[in-house]
């Protein structure tokens, strides 16, 4: 498809299909391009008769369900900011999101909404549930500037809670068309989207499927099986994942007639090891693979091109169309190892209502980049060979990358410690070859209570928070200000 750098308006994106193509299939059937541009412009207008202003916030805790693959269009086309919540979040989680983005309204399902508890849903913000959102009339496609904000993706940061990574239109628009043009999806392809919504990259594989023109097929699934079955029956051509679901998804049974309908799988959320390289290769020889490096507040800023990928398993190759990125060294100069910095129009507006640790990760762009304005300081380390290819080296923050999800040890510590089972705890990430990184607490309290603690935590944080270990201990080292001595522990556990 054509590279093209103008942005519109995300909300337009069905009208770039074939008008009886396929745009969505799910068990409720098909919505060709047609139907799903008057379905969003429906829910648009639903929306718009709660009454409330132009860029409030609107928020969604949903699984799949059809609203929630038209929410991040509709909200927008009436003019509203979007912020998708996690379905797998608990009421702790969900609350934080709510309040913190200052939602006026949340759509959900009842039984989601019996889940959470007296005041978790602020005082100013109404409940919609998913099926009051119909409407026998439609916004038309909307006029938004491409620089407005658009939606609000919330992530962990390395201390604290969530974080809310603002993104624009344009952020949006031309994340889909970058990556329908690398990826070479067109209208024909079938793009089995088991990512949650709620990551970019799930969003993504909604808009740059509908770029491309192309058929978009939502999962949740509970099992790898689950995948396998749906790849047969929706003859998906396109599957995307994280490095936990490939262990998996290379560990379960595929017929040969369902491998050969893939031929496209793209990586992101956790780099990819030779050792599963070697297997998606050997399983699905006739698919491209294509592993991809990003951080939700740029998108994605670098691809590996297939060709290369038997070659160079261990590299995150080159930046995908639209991203400056450059290799920084502590002088701020160019150098061949050093900080990540993405540069250019995919770089997010900053967080949302943190101008501290947006100045921390948004700063100006090194002196010799190309784009202005601000960049993305990622903290990774990289390096950059003669060949041009880029390889990971380390994260400079503790943040815990576990089954695709960014995790703030700090909101497991201070879950932790809440109920009182644990005199003092520290979070640490320790390398899982199913996980990527599995998540070690070394607390300081009575390692009898640790049942009772793990039944605690099972109520209150989501499956991908839960801590695989504990270490026990009585005492934990402190360092000369009197605060625990997270260098040392660290080093105890490698």
């Amino acid at each position: 498809m054509a590279l093209d750098p103008t942005p519109y308006p995300i909300d337009t994106l069905p009208l770039r299909g074939r008008g009886d193509a396929v745009a969505l299939e799910d068990k409720g059937g098909t919505l060709s391009f047609a139907e799903l541009e008057a379905a969003v412009g429906a829910m648009a207008q639903a929306l718009a008769r709660h009454g409330l202003a132009p860029g409030e916030r609107v928020a969604t805790w949903l699984p799949k369900t059809r609203a929630a693959c038209l929410m991040p269009l509709a909200a927008v086309r009436a003019g509203l900011v979007h912020v998708p919540v996690n379905p797998v979040l608990k009421r702790a989680q969900v609350a934080h999101i709510l309040s913190g983005s200052g939602a006026r309204l949340l759509v959900t399902q009842g039984a989601r909404l019996a889940a959470l508890a007296a005041g978790d849903v602020p005082g100013e913000c109404r409940v919609l549930i998913e099926e009051d959102l119909a409407s026998a009339d439609a916004l038309p496609p909307s006029r938004a500037d491409p620089g407005a904000l658009a939606a609000i993706l919330y992530t962990s940061g390395s201390t604290g809670r969530p974080k809310g990574v603002m993104l624009s239109h344009a952020n949006l628009w031309l994340g889909a068309i970058s990556v329908a043009q690398y990826l070479k999806i067109v209208p024909e392809d079938r793009v089995l989207a088991v990512l949650p919504l709620s990551f970019d990259y799930g969003q993504n594989q909604l808009f740059s499927s509908w770029a491309a023109g192309a058929r978009v097929v939502p999962l949740d699934y509970l099992t790898a099986r689950d995948v396998v079955k749906a790849v047969a029956r929706y003859g998906a051509t396109t599957l995307a994942g994280v490095p936990p679901l490939w262990v998996q998804l290379l560990e379960a049974e595929w017929p040969a007639e369902v491998v050969a309908s893939l031929t496209r799988l793209t990586n992101s959320g956790g780099a990819l090891t030779p050792r599963l390289v070697r297997g998606l290769r050997a399983r699905f020889p006739q698919a491209d693979l294509y592993p991809m490096y990003g951080l939700t507040e740029a998108f994605r800023s670098t691809y590996l091109d297939p060709a290369l990928v038997d070659s160079h398993p261990e590299s995150i190759g080159r930046a995908i169309p639209f991203a400056e990125v450059l290799v920084v060294g502590p002088d701020g100069a160019r150098a061949a190892q050093g900080e990540l910095v993405h540069a250019g129009p995919l770089v997010a507006q900053g967080y949302w209502r943190d101008p501290e640790r947006t100045a921390e990760r948004f700063r100006p762009a090194p002196d010799f980049a190309v784009s202005d304005g601000l960049a993305v300081w990622s903290g990774d380390t990289v390096a950059e060979g003669a060949d041009g290819l880029l390889r990971f080296v380390g994260r400079d923050d503790e943040m815990i990358k576990s089954a695709g999800n960014r995790i703030s040890p700090t909101e497991i510590e201070d879950a932790v410690l809440s109920g009182g089972e644990a005199a003092e705890a520290a979070a640490f990430g320790v390398p899982d070859e199913r996980l990527g990184q599995a998540i070690l607490v070394v607390v300081r309290g009575d390692p009898a209570l640790e049942g009772a603690l793990r039944d605690r935590l099972r109520r209150e944080l989501p499956s991908f928070m839960q801590p695989s270990r504990y270490d026990w201990r009585t005492e934990l080292p402190r360092n000369a200000n009197g605060k625990l001595d997270r260098t040392a522990l660290r080093a105890e556990l490698r």
